[in-house]
């Protein structure tokens, strides 16, 4: 079949996929890797096993076979798998021989072959193909089996994997502006790790145990260098040294500890501050863990937070002076308990939530025409299928609930509320392993989520989904949305697809979907958008409904080749817990057809958010003393487009630059924002001459020029209306303008002839 994806990008975007016949493991009766039982074939007439023409004869019959159900006579065998690979030797020896017999024989032609060979020879063939669009989630392997679990599994080592992904971003970025040290420390280390992080069993969550502890250790050593290399960067950059001489700034960063503070900008005015309660659960969670990885208890625990609003140039920093102060300037938040059967409610400029008389989240009123939502969150969980039916487990890869209803937490009295000039809070815990924290910030018009969720208890026996649920009064007729890989939204209907006429066996697993940034749903006259900080599953099970999975804790194994169940545990000293997930998610509710701007700006400031760095000022000095309080790599009179992401900017081991510039909207979006935009590279790089650009392509290992075009294949469209799909044309050398058109990403090698000092 041909696969469009995206329906911003349609037919310029084609993938020529489908399914294997055998999964991808080798054909029956052709396994023959080290532990399989397989006849192989025998050809020395020699011995008494002589097998060549009964061989030869199964595996045409299976080809025929095979072939009999495909469109063309061109037809794949993939000979390996997970389990199937363990000796090469032996494969080839078998396949070589099967190659020369089956081809003497002459009624198939068997020949070692690749990907490409065979999508050219399907081309040639000239077919019309049935046309896929949307995505292949949810799937499963049997009508019970649904693999919706690990949308969620090990969300902590997810949670790892975006927070050092954005860190890496930001690091490539700095060494970039300072000058790559091919010898350290520089971000390679970061880089492998988070490459092989990527691995299809390592951030889905469906590694071992160990697998998993090893790839958080290797992220972790990773981390620690490319720290090194950030750290340095800011001290070059406030020196203002100029690129690729500075090594070892005098600037050193550490962190502040005390009640009478003030922060002042760069300009030497007082800024508005507020000290926040660390919330106990986060400070209890920091004690256990760093005794549980350190084994020590790590001194003086922070107590509060300092919030303070900070502006930053485009691709660049800003300076704030942090000082201890008798008189201090910080305003103290006011903390109270919410009595036993009261509502309760904070505000901000934009918004007010109420709490109903059981401590439940019941509305969210904004500010203007958009009035109010009916709102409810609360946290439940789904039992686990012990799958003793030979339909498996509730585990790693599958998600398996052993009923249809999830088993509601009733909040505790242990609700608080913090106010303040710049923050608004409100403390709950739902049960001893569940806490959370609603949290509203001036000036903003979402409300955050923080959460608290472990250790799982499984002292009964049974293994638990944990879930978020909101509740609305939006009417969605079955209807809600989910992000693919974070860019296009994609249109999902409960108990629908639109390929086939689907039978319901799993009403929860079966409508669950992956969400990377984030879900909404809609009627004629509100949107409501939830987004995540981590890769998570969802659904929208009922009308109004929205779920997310946040943490699993499960004691079977599902039987897809993790062999072992998804029982993740610290121990601190002798004693040993079920893990505890810390995380956040931001809602927010605006006129139908309209929440896509704010999912996209601030899904770009969750998945990268301003990257913190201290240094100390020595005795008598101060932070005005220094000549340098702000830098930004652009003109000063310019920004990226709002509707333009940056993806890369990374100094390269050739003396180039790679670059990466995404659109962020799709087509029909935003009335505003679903257009064409352009990069000035003359503005984003006033500092530098551009003597060469080359457009590569996303992975930028060719030359676009230099690639032969996309194939365009023949499908069979449901209406005769051919999408024609416009992109960005060529950056002219002179002017430099990169034109991008919604959903597009374009990648570009740069040389520079000059560095001019910072």
């Amino acid at each position: 079949m041909i696969w469009q994806p995206s329906r911003t990008l349609g037919d310029s975007a084609q993938i020529f996929t489908g399914a294997f016949y055998d999964f991808y493991y080798p054909p029956s009766g052709f396994n023959f890797d080290m532990d399989s039982f397989d006849t192989p074939i025998q050809d020395d007439p020699f011995l008494f096993d002589f097998n060549v023409e009964e061989r030869v004869n199964d595996f045409v019959a299976y080809a025929e076979t095979q072939a009999s159900h495909m469109r063309t006579n061109h037809i794949m065998w993939t000979l390996g798998g997970d389990f199937q690979y363990q000796n090469a030797h032996g494969w080839f020896k078998q396949l070589d021989k099967f190659i020369n017999w089956v081809n003497k024989d002459g009624r198939v032609n068997a020949f070692y072959s690749t990907p490409s060979i065979y999508t050219d020879e399907k081309y040639a063939a000239n077919e019309t193909w049935p046309l896929k669009q949307g995505d292949f989630f949810p799937y499963a392997d049997c009508p019970h089996c649904y693999w919706t679990g690990y949308f969620t599994s090990r969300p902590a080592l997810k949670g790892y994997v975006r927070l050092l992904s954005n860190y890496f971003m930001m690091a490539r970025q700095l060494e970039f502006f300072v000058g790559r040290n091919p010898n350290g420390p520089n971000t390679d280390a970061l880089w492998e790790a988070l490459a092989v992080s990527q691995h299809h069993d390592a951030v889905s969550g469906t590694e071992k145990q160990h697998t998993a502890n090893d790839y958080a250790l290797r992220l972790s050593i990773a981390y620690q260098e490319a720290e090194k290399l950030v750290n340095s960067a800011f001290g070059c950059l406030v020196e203002n040294v100029p690129k690729g001489i500075c090594h070892s700034p005098k600037m050193q960063f550490f962190q502040v500890n005390s009640i009478h503070l003030q922060v002042m900008d760069s300009r030497g005015i007082l800024v508005p501050s507020q000290l926040l309660p660390i919330n106990s659960r986060l400070k209890e969670l920091r004690r256990k863990y760093v005794k549980g990885y350190l084994g020590t208890s790590g001194g003086s625990t922070a107590r509060y937070w300092l919030v303070f609003l900070a502006t930053v140039p485009a691709l660049g920093l800003n300076t704030y002076t942090i000082s201890v102060s008798n008189e201090g300037s910080a305003s103290a938040s006011i903390i109270e308990s919410m009595p036993k059967g009261s509502s309760a409610t904070i505000r901000n400029n934009y918004l007010k939530m109420t709490l109903s008389e059981s401590g439940l989240l019941s509305s969210i009123v904004k500010t203007g025409p958009e009035g109010n939502l009916s709102v409810e969150s609360s946290y439940l969980y789904y039992e686990g299928n012990p799958g003793n039916d030979t339909k498996g487990a509730d585990g790693a890869y599958l998600f398996r609930p052993i009923r249809n209803s999830a088993s509601r937490l009733s909040i505790s009295e242990n609700i608080s509320l913090i106010t303040g000039p710049l923050v608004h809070e409100v403390w709950q815990e739902f049960s001893p392993w569940i806490h959370q924290v609603y949290r509203l910030y001036e000036g903003k018009d979402h409300v955050e989520v923080e959460y608290f969720i472990g250790p799982i208890p499984i002292d009964d026996g049974i293994g638990k989904d944990v879930i978020v649920r909101f509740s609305t009064s939006i009417d969605s007729n079955g209807v809600f949305f989910t992000d693919s890989n974070g860019r296009d939204f994609l249109k999902r209907v409960r108990d629908h697809r639109a390929d086939w006429d689907l039978e319901v066996n799993e009403p929860v697993a079966g409508n669950y979907y992956p969400v990377n940034l984030g879900m909404y749903l809609n009627d004629d006259k509100t949107e409501f958008s939830v987004l995540v900080d981590r890769s998570v599953g969802g659904s929208s099970l009922a009308n109004g409904q929205l779920e997310l999975m946040l943490h699993r804790r499960l004691i079977h194994d599902d039987g897809r080749g993790v062999g072992e169940p998804l029982n993740e545990t610290v121990c601190i000293e002798s004693v040993c817990e079920g893990l505890i997930v810390q995380g956040k998610l931001y809602m927010q509710f605006n006129p139908s057809n309209k929440g896509s701007s704010w999912r996209r700006s601030m899904g770009q400031q969750v998945y990268s958010p301003l990257q913190l760095a201290f240094s100390s000022v020595s005795d008598g000095e101060s932070w005005a003393d220094n000549s340098f309080h702000s830098f930004s790599a652009m003109s000063t009179d310019y920004n990226l487009p709002e509707n333009v992401a940056l993806i890369t900017l990374q100094e390269l081991n050739t003396g180039q630059t790679l670059l990466r510039l995404a659109h962020l909207y799709e087509a029909n979006e935003d009335d505003e924002l679903s257009t064409k935009a352009y990069v000035d590279l003359k503005k984003m790089f006033p500092k530098r001459q551009v003597k060469s650009i080359v457009e590569t392509s996303l992975s930028a290992n060719q030359e676009i020029s230099k690639m032969r075009g996309r194939l365009k294949w023949r499908v069979e469209r449901p209406d005769e209306t051919i999408q024609v799909v416009e992109r960005g044309g060529p950056v002219d050398h002179q002017n430099l303008i990169v034109e991008l058109t919604p959903m597009e990403i374009r990648t570009f090698l740069l040389k520079f002839t000059e560095v001019i000092a910072l």
